[in-house]
């Protein structure tokens, strides 16, 4: 059974995506936060950087990033966008030369109409796009190409033919194109002809409000996760669709109203005290998924880690490796390895991990066994809506791939680096701390005479330990005098001194 989750607060809306009781894909959707990717803007070219070619665009309280590829058409990135082929009996259109300048394309100040192609993540502000393209559920319209093309998701020739004359037969501008997406397959003509023609509408309402705009302003958003989650249940044949809000629940009736014939969906308001995601354990899935070390069923573990260049994905035995005597390790290794896939791939879509991403499997001797473990890994990322890309295994066991980043991950969204530890997660140790109090006192017996020294709880009682004595002797021999204090207030490794004469807080 497969069912949608969608619980809603004040200022967070959450989706989880279950299958069989499992947590298998989680979104957080925040008020401050909203999903920008698609959203079309009026946006003021604010700098131009001509040594990469590229420029910086205000658009409507938030920067955006725009490089000269992105303003040139480029075939290419429509493919891969939508996963397309162009009409084969239309010879594609020449790449327009890119020898040109960003400046012969932008000027300074100038309104520019742009969408956003990837969110902004951490101090990355978002990509944009001038070649605009508005989806609905079966087609896709491109207002700047004469393009028109058919998912390849679609694999049926019949439906592949039929949807490649259904579109060259629209009555559009020659410098339109159109796509039709994988749901367009069973979509009838009469279907895909008013969504066009709704397309065609939403593009001239675009347009109608750049010209009276007068400084950056949102003219085109992206539809938001509520009518999203109804249109994937209606797509992928969900079962149920589970709401914990009352309003929310009538608009999603509302919204299924139109695809009710399509496919059988039960949509049900959630009426327990006990929360939803509490309830279906999803509370305990995110619990898991912000851990740097995860636990398998095996016994096995997974250890995830981060740096500015790359996600790292480490397979341990664990506790598994102590039940390995008398049998045949290789194989038990392998089975850890194949559980390591499996959790692997789900953990990226909860996690929501893009980029570069290293996974350390442990090591096997066997080419057979290595190839086992990546086509399983290969196997469950199908499933995974961002696109992906998997190399092989090296012979120390490492498989590079890649993840689309399409928006902040599950960190990210419910994190901010620690202000003591700058994101390191690491702090001084007492003892490193007691050697600076040391080198602090030298310091200030030269010149005062009567000291506090004030430390956090914890190191106070480190300080117990004889470093308070030591540090009385060492005033002593200076004719000074050293008194000790305490203040919750204190980050761990935070000390102050103050003159017992004046109580004034001294600089170290």
């Amino acid at each position: 059974m497969q069912e949608i989750l969608l619980n809603i607060e004040s200022k967070e809306i959450r989706y989880a995506l279950v299958k069989n009781g499992r947590l298998y894909d989680l979104v957080f959707d925040r008020k401050k936060s909203r999903q920008m990717t698609g959203n079309i803007y009026r946006g003021k070219v604010t700098n131009i950087l001509q040594n990469i070619q590229s420029a910086f665009v205000d658009i409507h309280k938030e920067s955006g990033f725009i490089h000269i590829s992105d303003i040139l058409e480029n075939t290419k990135k429509f493919e891969e966008m939508f996963e397309m082929d162009f009409d084969l009996e239309k010879e594609p259109v020449e790449e327009t030369n890119t020898a040109q300048e960003i400046s012969q394309l932008l000027q300074l100040d100038q309104p520019v109409l742009v969408q956003v192609v990837k969110e902004p993540i951490g101090s990355k502000g978002a990509r944009l796009t001038s070649n605009i393209s508005i989806a609905g559920r079966y087609l896709v319209l491109l207002p700047n190409s004469s393009h028109r093309g058919v998912s390849r998701k679609i694999d049926d020739p019949a439906s592949r033919d039929r949807l490649k004359k259904v579109i060259r037969s629209f009555e559009m501008p020659q410098n339109m194109g159109l796509i039709c997406r994988t749901a367009s397959a069973n979509a009838t003509t009469d279907m895909l002809v008013e969504e066009a023609t709704e397309l065609l509408h939403t593009w001239q309402s675009i347009v109608d409000k750049f010209h009276q705009a007068s400084g950056p302003t949102l003219l085109y958003e992206e539809s938001n996760l509520i009518k999203r989650s109804v249109l994937q249940c209606v797509d992928k044949k969900i079962d149920r669709l589970l709401i914990d809000d009352y309003t929310v629940y009538q608009q999603c009736k509302q919204l299924y109203e139109k695809y009710a014939t399509e496919h059988p969906l039960k949509i049900e308001f959630y009426r327990d005290k006990t929360p939803m995601f509490q309830r279906f354990n999803i509370e305990k899935e995110i619990d898991r998924a912000l851990k740097r070390k995860l636990w398998l069923g095996s016994g096995g573990y997974l250890f995830f880690d981060r740096t500015e260049a790359m996600h790292t994905i480490d397979v341990n035995s664990g506790r598994s490796s102590q039940n390995t005597s008398g049998g045949d390790v290789e194989e038990t290794l392998v089975r850890i390895n194949l559980e390591a896939a499996e959790e692997i791939a789900r953990q990226l879509r909860i996690r929501n991990i893009g980029g570069l991403i290293i996974c350390d499997f442990i090591d096997m001797r066997s080419r057979k066994n290595q190839r086992r473990v990546l086509e399983r890994l290969k196997e469950c990322m199908k499933e995974d809506s961002a696109k992906c890309t998997i190399l092989g295994m090296s012979e120390f066991g490492l498989v590079e791939m890649t993840r689309q980043r399409n928006r902040e991950s599950l960190s990210q969204t419910i994190h901010v680096s620690c202000p003591y530890c700058v994101g390191s997660g690491l702090v001084k140790s007492h003892e490193s701390v007691s050697v600076e109090i040391e080198r602090a006192i030298k310091r200030l017996i030269q010149q005062q005479f009567a000291l506090k020294l004030v430390t956090h709880p914890e190191l106070h009682r480190y300080l117990d330990s004889g470093d308070k004595e030591y540090y009385t002797k060492l005033a002593k021999k200076s004719n000074a005098r050293i008194e000790f204090g305490v203040s919750d207030l204190f980050h761990l490794n935070e000390f102050q001194f103050y003159s017992t004469t004046n109580g004034q807080k001294i600089d170290v």
